[in-house]
């Protein structure tokens, strides 16, 4: 599977998906539609379907945004310096996509590698684990456990 930004996939994207993926923005705290999602799946990029977190490392960090503790395949992650608005923060952009997606940081659960990827909402398409295969994804299946 290859997975691309392409110009059709931009102009699937709500204005919310847009700003936050082609702008660099972010979406209120506690308001993401996957903030509070735990069903076994995986999260892809909403622009490139490039597959980027599981549902297994999926958990509750309270921060307002889903949050992982680490990606399914590192490669298709890329990390980047940030020192907007007076902070030096690590962004997260899908590598393939060239979406935004949030930041990772320290602060995670140290059991897990210590890592919290606080992704947005409107970077991300959910996957569940029942269409994966019909998806492509089938590859990634036994990345993805039962509910938690």
């Amino acid at each position: 599977m290859t997975y691309a930004k392409t110009p059709d996939a931009l102009s699937r994207l709500t204005s919310e998906q847009f700003r936050v993926t082609q702008q660099n923005g972010t979406e209120r705290p506690f308001t993401g539609e996957y903030d509070h999602h735990f069903e076994p799946g995986i999260y892809v990029d909403i622009v490139s379907g490039e597959p980027l977190f599981s549902s297994a490392a999926k958990y509750n960090s309270g921060c307002g945004w889903p949050a992982f503790t680490k990606p399914i395949v590192a490669s298709h992650i890329t990390e980047l310096r940030d020192t907007t608005h007076g902070m030096i923060r690590v962004e997260v952009r899908s590598t393939h996509g060239d979406s935004h997606l949030g930041h990772v940081f320290p602060d995670g659960p140290r059991e897990a590698g210590g890592l919290r990827y606080c992704i947005n909402s409107a970077s991300l398409r959910f996957v569940p684990r029942d269409r994966m295969e019909a998806e492509g994804y089938g590859d990634y299946l036994d990345q993805v456990e039962d509910a938690q």
